[in-house]
């Protein structure tokens, strides 16, 4: 009886594990199109992956201060944006054109 809930609780304790990380997964394949990030919205900005409204914030507050992008390379002088987070930003926006992003 032991044995079986040992086995349960880690079942349990996986599935658990699977679920806190499927979501994000999920939500980077359910993204589509691009964010100009030079001229995107706040809204328009926490669409992509890893970018909360705290992070949007100060996406737009770099992008006023240097007076626009001129380079993806230039989001890592954003706050909480390292390279594993522009690596996984990048498939996703753009610095010209029209955001037109949208949740699938």
């Amino acid at each position: 009886m032991h044995r079986f809930l040992r086995v349960a609780s880690a079942a349990v304790a996986l599935a658990g594990l699977f679920a806190l990380a499927a979501p994000p997964a999920l939500a980077e394949e359910a993204l589509e199109g691009v964010v100009n990030v030079n001229t995107a919205t706040a809204s328009e900005l926490e669409m992509l992956p890893g970018i909360g409204a705290a992070r949007a914030q100060a996406v737009i507050e770099a992008r006023e201060a240097q007076g626009g992008f001129k380079s993806l390379d230039d989001l890592l002088a954003v706050k909480g944006i390292g390279e594993a987070s522009l690596a996984r930003l990048r498939p996703h926006v753009v610095l010209e054109g029209e955001t037109t992003v949208r949740r699938e």
